[in-house]
């Protein structure tokens, strides 16, 4: 029978997966990966935490998470062997005398054990014990456009928007995750993701994800990230110098860029300049295997959103009026170009092994002039 280290690693490697590259997707410490295909236990903190990050990967690689906690008990007992006095001990013949001994000792351990228990039940409860003092909920407020915590239940987080306040609490953990928020009660699995309208604009704000959790122990609580789309005010339809350029033949409503001082495009690459916003497409081509995420900005009627994993000589194209977001597992196996406005400007998104975000949006300096710009966030 394969052995538990064995048949991670196998299922790992079939599926060209490094352990940064678990780490990355699961939260699970590389080291952690590394001593559960090693079969070596003795550096987790805990066993609950063990049996848990075993299931999250089992989970992550497709494996059968009940055949692998067999694997894992089965190791358990082989580990606990016999004691070698007990295997060469011969059993003494029972003597009437130590019968009755036996018997004896019996009874009075019996006895003991009853008016222990009596006395628990009946006197225990009236001295004062030392209270245990319940975790007090926690609230925290998102200032900037993502945080990622681990949330536990009765923890909540306030999203400003615009001129208002949204308060999001975790209500339960369970079998998912359940979280409260101002229209309704949304619910969430490992890995799995929900976006929100929060002012009903018909324009999803707000995303969050379940970054890890484990099923029915809500003492580990709940790694939850959430993420906000910043406000952009609509522009006015027939606006001189904002919207599609003309003849471009895209149906997809404008939206005024933000503005961005001089400043923050010092950190920013620029890739067009123009009097007015456009659409542009933006390009990818694989090198290699990689996971490529990535999301329309900004656009009402316009909501996509893809992940999913691209191989060598794959190919990408994107349509954007406004923005786009980006993720990719990999940044040295994808090449990318953006195209607009008959010009095409490659970009340089990292190294190799970097996991890197970033948007392509319109925005407008101080002097109130487009430009199309790179972001990393």
């Amino acid at each position: 029978m394969e052995s538990l280290g064995n048949k991670l690693k196998a299922a790992r490697e079939s599926k060209g997966y490094t352990h940064d590259q678990v780490s990355q997707e699961t939260h699970i410490s590389s080291r952690y990966l590394k001593a559960l295909e090693e079969e070596d236990f003795s550096g987790f903190p805990g066993e609950p935490f063990l049996l848990g990050f075993l299931k999250n990967y089992g989970e992550f690689l497709g494996l059968d998470v009940q055949e692998l906690l067999s694997l894992y008990w089965a190791m358990k007992i082989q580990e606990e062997p016999v004691p070698v006095e007990q295997l060469l001990k011969k059993p003494a013949p029972l003597f009437p005398f130590k019968l009755v001994l036996a018997v004896l000792a019996g009874l009075i351990l019996l006895g003991v054990i009853a008016g222990g228990l009596y006395f628990f039940l009946n006197y225990s409860w009236k001295k004062p014990s030392a209270a245990v003092r319940p975790r007090e909920p926690v609230e925290y407020t998102l200032t900037e456009g993502s945080l990622e915590r681990r949330f536990y239940q009765g923890d909540s987080i306030i999203i400003p928007y615009e001129d208002a306040q949204y308060t999001l609490q975790l209500i339960n953990l369970g079998d998912a995750i359940t979280i409260n928020t101002p229209d309704r009660e949304v619910i969430l699995d490992l890995s799995q993701e929900v976006t929100l309208d929060l002012n009903e604009d018909g324009v999803e704000e707000l995303r969050i994800t379940a970054a890890d959790f484990a099923k029915n122990e809500s003492g580990a609580g709940a790694l939850l990230r959430f993420e906000l789309d910043s406000p952009l005010p609509r522009s006015n339809e027939g606006t001189p110098g904002e919207g599609p350029a003309a003849g471009t033949g895209t149906s997809a409503a404008p939206v005024t860029p933000p503005l961005m001082s001089n400043s923050g495009l010092a950190n920013a690459t620029i890739i067009f300049s123009s009097p007015s916003a456009y659409p542009f497409t933006l390009q990818a081509v694989f090198q290699g295997y990689c996971m490529f995420r990535w999301e329309i900005l900004a656009e009402q009627n316009r909501r996509d959103r893809t992940e999913r994993y691209y191989q060598r000589a794959d190919e990408l194209n994107i349509q954007a009026q406004n923005g786009i977001r980006i993720w990719v597992s990999n940044a040295a196996t994808v090449k990318i170009q953006v195209i607009g406005g008959g010009r095409t400007v490659p970009l340089e998104l990292g190294g190799a092994g970097e996991v890197v975000v970033a948007e392509v949006r319109w925005v407008r300096d101080d002097e109130s002039r487009y430009r199309l710009v790179m972001v990393r966030l």
